[in-house]
């Protein structure tokens, strides 16, 4: 997968999707509302650590090619306890799965947001 011009032009710093939620929030308070209710209760449902937890949605995102869920995912990835190390080396282990231009791309969405912190 090749990053069109319109998702270069689109993306903007890990900060500024934050506030694109917030904005959603306040203007659908309800759905955000149910949103992060039904983020608590999947988070809640299982054994996994919140480092664990943090990992797996990185992966997620990784494997998805979100950039906008890699940079958020990696700021909580960071919050729940996990090194850059951590997070570089998930990264690393999509290589095989992913590709290795692909992995590249997700690296560098990874790296705007360990630059910021």
């Amino acid at each position: 997968m090749t990053r069109t011009k319109a998702t270069r032009s689109a993306s903007r710093s890990p900060r500024a999707r934050t506030s694109r939620f917030r904005r959603f929030g306040a203007q659908y308070p309800a759905v955000a509302a149910a949103y992060e209710a039904l983020g608590k209760a999947a988070q809640e449902a299982g054994p996994l650590d919140a480092k664990t937890r943090a990992l797996v949605k990185l992966a997620l995102a990784t494997g998805a090619w979100r950039e906008g869920a890699v940079h958020s995912q990696t700021r909580r990835a960071l919050e729940a306890g996990c090194t850059p190390e951590d997070v570089r080396h998930l990264v690393v282990l999509a290589t095989t799965t992913l590709g290795f231009p692909s992995m590249m791309a997700v690296m560098t969405w990874v790296e705007d947001v360990l630059a910021r912190s």
